[in-house]
């Protein structure tokens, strides 16, 4: 699949009415979504607000992202970035962004992983604890691993989600919704993206575990964790085609901290 579409796509009529805020920023996320002859599209953007516009790296960082967990085998939803020109509030805006498809079976429904596990707890069982019982330990502890690794700070409860269909079997959905990872908090300040430390222990917006990515890694991913292993030479890879949306800083420093994060992982495993 094709997951960067350069040539300018105009997409003005798409309505952005769905509003997130974000951790950590003073913006929101608009979202939309179409419904077209190959089935349902949604849409994302990076940061926005009334005043700066569109801001940010977050769709960028949503396909390494999305490339790295393909890499290593890892269930994912799978993005593509989208170089559009959109309409918010009658000014134009000319923009990167994400598009996925839903994905839900047909006669699925969703439910956060926080909701789910407010309806089906056991006394005293933790958010974990009902993961595992539900036979879903793996896929959270694939997923921990590769927050560590892009140091995503927003994998809070609703960023997990539990699918149900109508006979009532239950799976926990793909991962999806990374771009909170790597330097957002820098956007384009390339001294602060170089200064960056790349495995800084973030404050992470964790709903498993604990809020500590580095913790997590040590306490809940197996070192025997059935993943493939990151490569010198995936980066070419992971960062294709970005070069017109990333700065050479943030290419050089992402590419730093997957291999240090992936080195320090090895270096658990081999101890």
């Amino acid at each position: 699949m094709q997951d960067v579409i350069s040539e300018l796509q105009d997409l003005r009529y798409l309505e952005w009415s769905e509003r997130a805020n974000t951790s950590g920023t003073a913006g929101c996320f608009l979202k939309s979504r179409e419904q077209t002859g190959a089935g349902l599209w949604y849409y994302k953007l990076s940061c926005y607000d009334s005043y700066r516009g569109i801001y940010g790296h977050e769709c960028a960082n949503e396909i390494v992202a999305s490339r790295l967990m393909g890499i290593l085998g890892v269930e994912h939803l799978e993005y593509r970035l989208v170089h559009a020109l959109i309409e918010i509030d009658g000014v134009e805006h000319e923009t990167w962004l994400n598009r996925s498809r839903s994905f839900r079976a047909k006669g699925e429904r969703k439910q956060a992983l926080d909701t789910f596990y407010d309806l089906n707890k056991l006394q005293g069982e933790s958010p974990l604890q009902l993961c595992e019982r539900f036979g879903w330990r793996e896929q959270i502890q694939k997923i921990m691993l590769v927050d560590y690794l892009i140091a995503n700070r927003d994998r809070h409860g609703a960023n997990i989600e539990v699918l149900l269909n109508l006979k009532g079997a239950l799976r926990l959905a793909p991962a999806f919704d990374s771009g909170l990872s790597f330097v957002f908090s820098c956007y384009d300040d390339t001294g602060r993206v170089d200064a960056f430390d790349a495995m800084s222990d973030v404050n992470a917006n964790n709903y498993l575990g604990t809020r500590s990515l580095e913790e997590n890694l040590k306490r809940f991913v197996p070192r025997d964790l059935d993943v493939r292993p990151l490569r010198p030479e995936h980066k070419d890879e992971l960062f294709r085609g970005l070069d017109s949306v990333l700065s050479e800083s943030h290419i050089r420093k992402m590419w730093e901290m997957l291999q240090r994060r992936w080195g320090r992982y090895e270096a658990l495993r081999n101890n």
